[in-house]
């Protein structure tokens, strides 16, 4: 990687790790800015940094909450990674020839609902019902997971989509300049 798409993937993990202390607040807040983030960090920097920093917000937001699900069942952690680098390529494949507004927003479209199916049924499908009993959580709030890894992921990819197709341009502008 080049000094600047490495100087810029580091800020972006830093956006991602600071907003992370907010996702107690809200997932609806934090959700949308870390996919947000990483649609940015194709666009600017490259697949290969939306990749690391796919990789990394997952166990920065493990550490940082001290998600009580996640340390019972680790393997959620993966596929939340996988989730991530599903959006990011999708985004990739789209802009690849062309970076334009109508090429962004299919890709982020297609990535959010192809992040959300894949982490539904890998976390909420498989592994909250073969898992979730041993982790001593009572039974709404292994429901509230099922929702959070399913429906959740896809509103907040969708919104994290909508705002880097309104900050692209913005940034695009700036960069030029």
């Amino acid at each position: 990687m080049k000094t600047r798409k490495l100087t810029h993937t580091a800020l972006l993990l830093a956006l991602c790790i600071a907003s992370q202390f907010l996702k107690n607040t809200s997932v609806y807040l934090t959700g949308p800015v870390i996919n947000c983030i990483l649609i940015l960090a194709v666009v600017f920097c490259g697949l290969w940094s939306a990749v690391v920093l796919s990789l990394i917000t997952p166990l920065t937001s493990w550490l940082i909450t001290g998600s009580p699900l996640m340390s019972a069942i680790p393997l959620i952690v993966p596929c939340v990674m996988a989730g991530n680098i599903m959006l990011a390529v999708s985004v990739w494949v789209s802009i690849r020839k062309q970076l334009c507004t109508r090429n962004l927003l299919f890709g982020a479209l297609f990535g959010a609902i192809l992040k959300a199916a894949f982490m539904g049924g890998t976390i909420s499908l498989l592994l909250l019902p073969l898992l979730g009993g041993a982790t001593g959580l009572p039974a709404p709030a292994l429901a509230a997971a099922r929702m959070t890894f399913s429906l959740t992921q896809l509103i907040t990819a969708l919104l994290g989509g909508a705002l880097a197709v309104l900050i692209v341009p913005t940034l695009e502008h700036i960069s030029e300049g």
